[in-house]
């Protein structure tokens, strides 16, 4: 009987408990539902709910995206030139310099506690996703953000009648500016240039608005009741595009749900949708801290991904709460961010809620397209690296912000949504169009030499070299290259699927003129030709072909093993010195794509007790001085989060080669494990059990019917299966093939 970790009884030993309440924003109790934020804290004696939306917004255009200059062949000229300060001046230091476009915080909502005494206990409740906090007097809070309506809730127990919310209003005029004043440090809220909003108190209702940039408009509203010596509210905040879709107005809201519910009933239907998250996917490890981190990491994605919100941004719904823009202006950061972000989702079975992802990036492809032809001078697709919330590019270095490839790495996930799902319509309708519209924009964008091979005018590796004019490499980069085989490999695949076989003709016939991967002289992954891998840095960009792609992959032969097996040799070789967190997640991935359990599992725990703080957010720099990194800093951001659970489970599942494989990267030391419900490219369902170091059970359910591929997981021990129908299988060497009717199970027993 398989006991995974999303069982009820086991979620307490995963609850995020603390003596005291955090004194910093970015250590608070995180609560959201893709679309509301809060984060629940201590500031100068008061505790604090910072409060946020997903698409609070200042859309302001870079006016400098308009001159005629804006082109990538008055790029690549200067560039040939030597004349590339033009370059920054034009396209990187505006976005340095400016405060917007960017991502602006709500509000955020205070209760005078002093007289409470101190906080006795803070906790949050995974697997409910609820914030209970208790003083030294018995006052208690229970606070959630609802999991699917547009509000938060709060209870005091123990409180009087003169207890009551006040809403803060970010500082958008004050009277000094910060010392510090810069993208990673955040730059000061005045600088936006809004007039200060008001807070309009009314009986048991506080309503805050504020205006923005060209009729942008938000509120914040918090409505409250007492019943006995209990406080019951409701906030929420809405934005100039909720109501351009029709929605109440903050205050409406909080006042309706407030009259219309119950805290418990509100809290029932919120519970609800928690535990039917939970059930979606569990796991069992011998390591507490990787499975721990892990649960959090589920947490927060619950918290973060709606098939009706935005996506992930750097920050998501936990906006920065200290009187400034967020880091990176809170951004979606296309060049690694946002994709690293939904790793976790195919495996982890979320797809419902990485669909977010995919409807964003539909909604914005006219606007896409535009920019590749403004900027390419091309038809078909590419997307900006570095995009405000309506997909407008905002620019910083251009490598990366305006890169060649940045619509080839978000195909990938219009094609492993295709994968996992086994869904034949958004196959026809929106993985193939997207793919192939990429394919199309490389295809003209590139150019031959004289020998009839293609390359980039120019390419990049980000962020190798930085913002100077050596990040331009005059051949085609590993990490460009990488995401163009992948391109033309999957147009060519897909195309064949859906039966378009001159266009597959196409691909491949194109895919064939671009070279083969520029190696090392050890015969490691190099940045491009004649450019090997010869410092530590926070990038492993040149290895994208290898992981997430599979381009490179261990199960291709000798050739593939002994490229992986360098290239690991020369990261550890160079070492971590200028590694952030997410290096460490991603490192767990590269590992597990190459079999090292242990060094997977070492590396990905290294990630969660030196680079994340005790809320679990990732921050980027080392925060313990181990010798782990030298970049110090604690900017947070939520990609190596996700691609920590990501490479969690790589180490229990693999399927990209159409083969499934259990437990492929487990550590020699774990002999007992389990995981329930991991998802399977090919739609199919997967829980697998090993105790004493032997599979003892795997059981595999098909959604969509079809062929399966399992590599056998018993080795030489027998095993007996049993199938919900009347199946058969067939065995050659290792691989097990068994052809699934739709809804189909089979279950495996040693």
């Amino acid at each position: 009987m398989l006991l995974p970790v999303g069982a009820a009884n086991n979620f307490p030993k995963y609850n995020l408990q603390f003596p005291v309440l955090a004194s910093s924003w970015d250590e608070g109790i995180p609560l959201g539902n893709g679309m509301l934020g809060a984060l629940i804290w201590q500031k100068e004696g008061h505790l604090r709910f910072s409060l946020d939306r997903a698409d609070l917004w200042d859309l302001r255009p870079m006016e400098n995206f308009t001159k005629p200059e804006f082109s990538f062949k008055w790029v690549q000229q200067q560039v040939k030139d030597s004349n590339y300060k033009a370059v920054q001046n034009l396209f990187d230091v505006p976005y340095d310099a400016l405060p917007a476009p960017s991502k602006i915080p709500g509000a955020a909502m205070e209760f005078d506690t002093k007289s409470f005494g101190d906080v006795v206990q803070t906790k949050l409740l995974v697997g409910k996703a609820i914030n209970e906090t208790v003083w030294k007097n018995g006052t208690k809070l229970q606070t959630f953000v609802h999991a699917i309506q547009p509000v938060g809730w709060f209870r005091f127990e123990n409180v009087s009648k003169d207890f009551i919310p006040v809403v803060i209003p970010p500082l958008y005029q004050k009277a000094e500016k910060s010392k510090s004043d810069g993208p990673v440090e955040g730059q000061d809220l005045q600088r936006l240039g809004y007039e200060q909003g008001r807070v309009i108190h009314t009986p048991h209702k506080l309503v805050y608005t504020q205006k923005g940039w060209n009729g942008f408009e938000y509120e914040v509203a918090v409505a409250w009741k007492y019943s006995g010596k209990a406080l019951v509210g409701v906030w929420t905040i809405t934005s100039s595009f909720s109501s351009k879709n029709g929605d109440k107005t903050a205050a409406e809201l909080v006042s309706l749900m407030l009259n219309s519910e119950t805290f418990d009933l509100a809290f029932q239907t919120h519970s609800a949708w928690w535990k039917a998250f939970w059930e979606k996917s569990s796991i069992s490890l011998p390591d507490t801290i990787l499975e721990k981190q892990w649960v959090l990491e589920q947490y927060k994605f619950g918290s973060a991904a709606r098939a009706d919100a935005p996506p992930i941004s750097l920050q998501a719904v936990w906006t920065a709460d200290n009187g400034k823009l967020p880091p990176w202006k809170g951004d979606f950061h296309h060049d690694l961010n946002t994709q690293l972000s939904y790793w976790p989702a195919y495996s982890a079975n979320h797809l419902d809620l990485e669909e977010g992802y995919l409807n964003w990036l539909w909604k914005y492809r006219d606007c896409f397209k535009k920019y590749t032809k403004t900027y390419f001078g091309t038809s078909g697709m590419n997307v900006p690296g570095v995009t405000t919330l309506d997909g407008q590019p905002m620019g910083g270095w251009i490598q990366y912000s305006f890169g060649p490839t940045v619509g080839s790495w978000l195909s990938q996930h219009f094609y492993l949504h295709w994968i996992y799902s086994k869904d034949k319509k958004f196959l026809r309708e929106k993985a193939y169009p997207w793919i192939s519209d990429v394919a199309l924009y490389l295809d003209q964008i590139s150019v031959k030499d004289e020998h009839g091979i293609r390359k980039l005018p120019i390419s990049s590796s980000p962020e190798i070299h930085d913002n100077s004019i050596k990040a331009w490499f005059p051949q085609t980069t590993n990490f460009d290259l990488g995401f163009i085989r992948w391109t033309f490999e999957k147009a060519e695949e897909l195309a064949n699927e859906l039966g378009k076989k001159d266009e597959a003709v196409k691909w491949k016939s194109i895919l064939h003129e671009w070279p083969a991967f520029a190696l090392d002289d050890s015969g490691g992954m190099a940045f491009a030709p004649g450019h090997p891998y010869i410092e530590s840095h926070r990038h492993f960009s040149h290895l994208v072909g290898w992981h997430p792609l599979g381009v490179i992959d261990w199960s291709k032969g000798e050739k593939d093993q002994q490229i992986i097996k360098s290239t690991l040799a020369n990261l550890e070789k160079r070492g971590p010195d200028w590694w952030c967190g997410y290096s460490w997640s991603w490192l767990g991935n590269l590992y597990a794509r190459a079999f090292m359990g242990d060094k997977a599992a070492e590396s990905l725990r290294i990630f969660s007790a030196n680079f994340c703080l005790p809320n679990s957010f990732h921050v980027n720099g080392e925060q313990h001085d181990k010798g782990f990194s030298k970049m110090k800093y604690r900017p947070f951001t939520l990609e190596g989060n996700f691609a920590f659970a990501a490479g969690v489970q790589e180490m229990l599942i693999q399927s990209h080669t159409g083969i499934i494989h259990i437990f492929p990267a487990i550590p020699t030391g774990w002999k007992d494990l389990s995981f329930s419900t991991l998802r399977a490219a090919g739609a199919f369902l997967v829980s697998a059990e090993q105790k004493g170091g032997e599979v003892e059970k795997v059981e595999i359910i098909s959604e969509k019917g079809g062929v399966c591929k399992l590599r056998n997981p018993f080795g030489t021990n027998p095993y007996k299966i049993k199938y919900s129908w009347n199946g058969t299988f067939k065995s050659d060497k290792d691989i097990l093939t068994i052809e699934f009717p739709k809804n189909g199970k089979v279950v495996f027993t040693n």
